[in-house]
């Protein structure tokens, strides 16, 4: 695939298996309630099918190599999803990567990616327990090892939400900060201090919120990520989006602020953070900040109006738009490869 990976994350929002489905524990389907009625196998299969079709058409219709999601119920949803994407993408054979949570939704974090160039070995999936009285989402770190013999740790995230107020819940976005930062270290020390270590997700704060900069350890600046020496630190490489603001292109193409939108107001959630290994020159994998982007295609994405939300598809107890996708939109990005 060159000299580059493709990388790719996205909120699916609420990707849940059918009503009745026999993949659904006693447990969750009392948690679900009467939020799942109505979710049949064809509601199920059409939001697969947008979806897939937005990744299809990721970095310039090629896809992802590499493609983070979370608010995904079960493995078998995962598997209709990378089906419909290889449908698309001839050339694909996505693999998945993921592991259930006590989540009390049931919702997980996954990956997706290509068997070409990344592989997963045997008992390199782990589950970070965010510790709170009750059951909350769980990071889900993957060593993966590249084409070339690399590897490469990366952390899929989906941190408490805003739910109660985004003060009041606010402590337990930090306890996933430092979960982060604690695993962080805990790959280099484990896998040795060269070792490329990229976290993506849905953080439910942005940018500048403490969760991330005093917690999780990430910062604008690449130099202090650099030049650390007691704790490891991110670089956020998401930060110039929450600068940004809602305008056009040269097509007249609204053109978002931010990946997920709450009472009009745009919000930089979702976001990729590079450790020191993948910032230098001479870094074997070396992130490209430049090509970080919220996707905006097709355009059916992008909602019309004064303000260019992402078109839902909707469902769990909200309405559901067949032509819709989801809540947030997704962010891309490259990262540049050297041969070892």
């Amino acid at each position: 695939m060159g000299s580059a990976y493709r990388l790719a994350w996205w909120n699916l929002e609420n990707l849940f298996d059918e009503e009745n489905s026999p993949r659904r524990s006693d447990k969750l389907k009392r948690a679900l309630g009467k939020s799942i009625e109505g979710w049949t196998p064809e509601l199920r299969d059409r939001k697969i099918a947008q979806l897939a079709s937005v990744i299809a058409q990721m970095h310039e219709g090629a896809g992802p190599d590499l493609l983070g999601v979370c608010e995904v119920e079960n493995e078998f949803v995962l598997t209709a999803l990378a089906a419909a994407v290889d449908d698309l993408l001839p050339g694909r054979d996505y693999r998945i990567a993921h592991a259930d949570t006590v989540d009390r939704r049931g919702i997980d974090v996954a990956f997706l990616y290509d068997p070409a160039l990344f592989s997963v070995p045997e008992g390199q999936i782990f589950q970070h327990v965010v510790m709170r009285r009750t059951g909350t989402r769980e990071l889900l770190q993957v060593n993966v090892t590249t084409d070339d013999g690399m590897t490469w740790a990366v952390f899929g995230n989906h941190w408490p939400s805003r739910s109660g107020g985004e003060l009041e819940s606010a402590p337990y976005r930090a306890v996933a900060g430092e979960t982060l930062a604690y695993f962080h270290q805990r790959a280099l020390e484990v896998h040795g201090p060269d070792t490329p270590v990229l976290a993506m997700g849905d953080f439910n704060d942005e940018p500048h919120d403490w969760s991330l900069t005093e917690h999780a350890l990430s910062t604008r600046q690449s130099a202090k990520v650099l030049s650390a020496t007691t704790a490891p630190r991110l670089w956020n490489l998401t930060w110039p989006l929450a600068g940004s603001h809602d305008r056009t292109d040269e097509h007249g193409r609204a053109v978002p602020a931010g990946t997920f939108y709450f009472q009009n107001f745009a919000n930089v959630l979702d976001q990729f953070l590079v450790g020191k290994n993948m910032i230098s020159q001479d870094s074997p994998l070396r992130a490209d900040p430049a090509s970080v982007r919220i996707v905006t295609e097709p355009a059916a994405l992008v909602g019309t109006g004064t303000y260019p939300a992402p078109v839902a598809f909707g469902g769990m107890g909200k309405p559901v738009n067949t032509d819709g996708f989801s809540d947030h939109y997704p962010i891309t990005m490259r990262v540049h490869r050297t041969s070892a």
